[in-house]
């Protein structure tokens, strides 16, 4: 069974994406179930943060848990910034800084780090806002399909 906030943070990720863009994440039909579903297993990384002080990570899906080498419980607890190592950390609070200032950045490139240090590269990732339905600001997004790992 799928939980209501998973539901409920699909829809987010979907509708804010396609504010930000005018494209859709995935095919929009179905059930929001089915869309969860749908995300949850697709081939490609989404990602989202919280809105947290240091925030944290709140969703991945099947592509980003088997990238980060974590399970649902251990991505969910992880500060957002622990994704990054130290020294790449500076670039990514820019990246997020000017994603909240104009609603979503396409084409980043970044160096991450999986749990266990194993570094990869990110190849045009787009970056987005999450807004909810009165679109008060609820943190952040990303997705990729391309990474090297180095």
């Amino acid at each position: 069974m799928i939980s209501a906030f998973l539901i409920d943070h699909t829809q987010r990720l979907l509708s804010s994406y396609r504010r930000w863009t005018g494209r859709d994440l995935i095919p929009a039909s179905g059930s929001p179930e089915e869309l969860t579903r749908r995300l949850f297993n697709m081939p490609f990384v989404v990602i989202s943060h919280g809105t947290e002080d240091d925030p944290v990570l709140n969703y991945g899906n099947q592509a980003a848990l088997t990238l980060w080498e974590m399970s649902w419980e251990e991505f969910t607890k992880t500060p957002s910034c622990l994704t990054a190592e130290p020294m790449e950390q500076a670039e990514r609070a820019r990246l997020l800084s000017e994603v909240s200032k104009k609603g979503f950045m396409d084409g980043y490139r970044g160096v991450r780090i999986s749990k266990t240090g194993r570094r990869f590269r990110v190849e045009k990732a787009i970056v987005w806002n999450l807004l909810d339905e009165q679109d008060r600001y609820r943190g952040q997004a990303a997705t990729f399909s391309r990474w090297t790992y180095l």
